[in-house]
């Protein structure tokens, strides 16, 4: 599934890359994991953004809070890379039992922009390392992320 959404993404990075993309500076949407989430993210300037997930599922909730820092790609317009840290507060009910935890995030994606239309695509993988009331869920955990498809504002 992660191959299929990669594979999408890239495709549609390529085939519309021909014209400059515009900047935005919010951007509000829904971001896929295996579960799924709320995101919201805001540009402070042109290479630094704060983006905050609400992350959903059947077993608990996430909140995440990461500082962005962004680059431009040569030559492929509206594309964009993105690295930054961050940290999370959860609450999961699973088999094993209540949990609340915290823990440290990085991020590490791409930021794609459609140009002349408010949309933005994003994709990336989001490692973080959790600190709870019980073994579960302590220590690294790497399967965070997704693809995040966003309304933009302020272009």
């Amino acid at each position: 599934m992660k191959k299929v959404v990669l594979a999408t993404i890239i495709i549609l990075s390529l085939s519309v890359n021909k014209s400059a993309a515009q900047d935005y500076t919010t951007a509000l949407g829904v971001k896929f994991w295996d579960g799924g989430g709320i995101t919201l993210k805001h540009f402070f300037n042109e290479r630094n953004a704060g983006e905050l997930i609400g992350y959903f599922w059947n077993q608990g909730m996430r909140i995440t809070g990461l500082f962005e820092i962004h680059g431009d790609i040569s030559n492929a317009g509206g594309l964009r890379w993105y690295i930054g840290p961050g940290a999370h507060v959860g609450f999961y009910n699973t088999k094993y039992g209540g949990n609340s935890v915290i823990g440290i995030d990085g991020v590490l994606g791409l930021d794609y922009k459609f140009n002349n239309a408010p949309v933005n695509l994003s994709l990336d993988w989001q490692p973080s390392v959790e600190f709870g009331s019980n073994n579960y869920n302590n220590g690294f955990i790497g399967g965070w992320g997704g693809l995040g498809i966003r309304y933009t504002f302020g272009q």
